[in-house]
């Protein structure tokens, strides 16, 4: 696993943990990330990618659910959802991240923490996002 892979990763974990708790104790999380990273040169890009996604999430689930045929993203598994906007995030919302790097850092975060769907339906939902007929304007 690369170094920003496993920022991703802890990323998904705070994503995952506010979807289901609601609380925003900052402090906990900036120390979770901390405790997580080894390289604690990679924790302003866990946070940003965290921040962003919330910052942006509202727009990323319009989209998504927009995207996501026959999917509400109330009904989706908690991890595709996360690792959804996440990589929804990356793909409309970080230039600098190439759009595969983005898609592939997706699947195989669902491939590591969905069912064995995961992957595909990760897949499938960002890369008709990812298409400039869908592109975030």
């Amino acid at each position: 696993m690369t170094r920003r892979s496993r920022a991703r990763e802890v990323a998904l974990q705070l994503l995952f943990q506010r979807d289901l708790n609601h609380r925003d104790d900052r402090e906990a999380l900036e120390r979770f990330v901390r405790e997580r990273l080894h390289d604690q040169s990679l924790v302003p890009f866990c946070l940003a990618l965290y921040d962003g996604t919330m910052t942006h999430r509202d727009e990323i689930d319009r989209r998504l659910g927009e995207t996501a045929e026959n999917w509400r993203l109330s009904r989706m598994p908690a991890v595709d959802r996360n690792v959804l906007r996440l990589g929804a995030y990356e793909l409309t919302h970080t230039p600098e991240t190439p759009p595969n790097v983005a898609l592939n850092e997706a699947i195989e975060l669902a491939r590591r923490y969905g069912s064995a769907d995961s992957p595909a339906f990760v897949n499938g939902v960002l890369d008709r996002l990812r298409q400039p007929s869908t592109a975030v304007e």
